[in-house]
């Protein structure tokens, strides 16, 4: 697997986070309404996708956290992808045209309730992404190589500190390509249901 200089990987990820802030703030602009309306059915709301990141970040955030607290050590300049690492992140990563390669289902333990509240939703998630850009700077002096985070899988399955922040943000862009689709389909929907002039 292709190594990747640790600064250079950090950035990189520092700036998918400021990405996907920007496109949660421009959800403020949008009426509670919609975020949580239902495109179809057994299709999530905004809401509730948000609820769904939210449920990752309150698990992957605060076990990162931890276990920078725990484990102090000296950064590595290079970081090497694991193989389950790397799977994870590939399956997850929206692919070139902002497209998802696969559907996935959500294990139950990570689902949304029936009518989040999306203002609620939509805050708790901008708070925790610059907690989670906070953790990327802090973790320029830890080894993302050596630092292990256990999965919502199980305990026993962990991923290297560098993947898990490689995956979990990738979750983060591949549900946003959702989010901008519900909002697009409402949006539409919409539009056609106005009578006209």
């Amino acid at each position: 697997m292709k190594q990747i200089n640790s600064e250079v990987l950090l950035d990189q990820l520092q700036a998918d986070v400021r990405e996907i802030i920007l496109q949660a703030s421009r959800l403020q602009q949008i009426a509670n309404e919609l975020l949580q309306k239902s495109p179809a059915a057994e299709k999530w709301s905004v809401a509730q996708v948000l609820e769904h990141l939210n449920i990752y970040c309150r698990y992957y955030i605060k076990a990162a956290e931890k276990k920078l607290h725990l484990h102090q050590t000296k950064s590595a300049a290079i970081f090497k992808p694991g193989w389950l690492g790397n799977y994870f992140t590939r399956i997850m990563k929206p692919q070139q045209g902002n497209k998802i390669a696969s559907k996935m289902k959500s294990p139950s333990n990570a689902l949304p309730s029936a009518q989040p509240d999306a203002k609620a939703m939509l805050d708790e998630f901008l708070l925790h992404q610059h907690h989670l850009l906070n953790l990327l700077q802090i973790s320029r002096s830890a080894n993302l190589n050596s630092v292990r985070i256990p999965t919502t899988l199980s305990r026993f399955v962990t991923l290297r500190l560098g993947d898990t922040y490689r995956f979990f943000i990738a979750h983060e862009e591949r549900h946003f390509v959702q989010i901008n689709q519900v909002i697009s389909t409402l949006q539409q929907s919409a539009g056609e249901q106005k009578p006209a002039a």
